[in-house]
């Protein structure tokens, strides 16, 4: 610990106070928490931010999409809009928030929301016609006025939460105890080659009687643009520039077998400005520009078009996935039914 930590440590010790007489007041029912009838399946995790909830959402769509009407809940980081907002063909990342968007523009068969106050979302997403069987929580697992059905917690494998300490020393929310409100605990971005020995070994220090499963990242073999479509493979064949503004940009840089000379990278979430355009442009002259797919959906389609592809990824499970398949569809298709 370097002396700004030591220093900050006081203010870690009362945020973790704070954060636990929180806790306490919901779980003894002081302060309320509202329960629906609907199955609702809340992702979240400890830290802050660069788990994978997105892909693991996405994970869920595919899983929940074909048997059930799914809708996602989110609370639209950095978004320009205020208040509960349905996404529909005006929608754009600024009004939705990058996240959001990108879940309405890959799955067109769900409905996607967004408010900050997730009662008042998943409340208004109940009084439609054309309601939800299910709807899944993003990001939402300190957001105690809604119960969930589910909890899902997420924990990568490189920032474990039991390694981790409070904000503003390190980047847990809440203190490690809350892992306890989890009905499953999924270990991401975790190697494909981890042994069964680390595996045991984390889950021995998580010390929680509830399923643990560990995921990786698989990225897509092709990169894609608004009009067509380039293997990664032939990708590397040309002059080409990749820039990201996610949180952990490293494993999409090494994917790509990218120089560092040829890489420009932004703050997470990060809304880009004509200057940044520019700089872009500027940077990349004639080369192929590759991004993530969050960073994509942030640039208008218009915007270096002729240019710019994207690299897609997925939640893929080390072992274990029917298990994992199974244990959702379960809950869901008992709360439709009890519904």
């Amino acid at each position: 610990m370097n002396w700004l930590r030591k220093l900050l440590f006081p203010f870690a010790i009362l945020y973790g106070v704070i954060t636990s007489i929180r806790n306490f007041l919901y779980d003894q029912g002081i302060l309320p928490s509202y329960v629906f009838n609907t199955p609702v399946i809340a992702v979240g995790n400890l830290n802050m931010g660069g788990t994978g909830k997105t892909p693991q959402i996405e994970y869920l769509i595919r899983l929940l999409s074909p048997q059930y009407k799914i809708a996602t809940l989110s609370r639209g980081y950095k978004r320009q809009s205020k208040g509960f907002l349905l996404a529909d063909a005006n929608a754009t990342a600024a009004s939705l928030g990058d996240e959001p968007f990108q879940y309405y523009k890959k799955f067109p068969q769900i409905q996607v929301a967004v408010d900050a106050d997730r009662r008042n979302g998943i409340t208004k997403l109940l009084a439609q016609k054309n309601k939800p069987d299910v709807v899944l929580l993003d990001d939402a697992y300190q957001h105690r006025k809604v119960k969930a059905g589910f909890y899902i917690l997420l924990t990568a494998y490189d920032d474990l939460f039991y390694n981790d300490n409070m904000l503003p020393v390190g980047n847990l929310r809440e203190g490690k105890w809350g892992a306890k409100r989890a009905n499953m605990i999924i270990v991401t971005k975790c190697p494909t080659s981890i042994s069964q020995l680390a595996q045991r070994t984390i889950k021995n220090k998580i010390g929680l009687k509830i399923p643990i499963y560990f995921s990786c990242i698989a990225y897509d073999d092709t990169i894609y643009s608004e009009t067509q479509s380039m293997s990664v493979a032939e990708s590397k064949t040309k002059e080409r520039l990749l820039f990201a503004g996610i949180a952990k940009p490293r494993p999409f840089f090494s994917y790509m077998g990218s120089k560092k000379e040829n890489t420009l990278v932004f703050p997470d979430h990060h809304h880009f400005t004509d200057r940044d355009i520019t700089t872009i442009k500027t940077k990349a002259a004639n080369k192929i520009i590759i991004t993530t797919e969050k960073d994509f959906v942030r640039l208008p389609s218009e915007v270096l078009k002729e240019q710019l592809y994207y690299l897609p990824i997925k939640s893929q499970f080390i072992a274990n996935q029917d298990e994992f398949d199974q244990t959702i569809l379960n809950y869901v298709g008992t709360g439709t039914r009890n519904g």
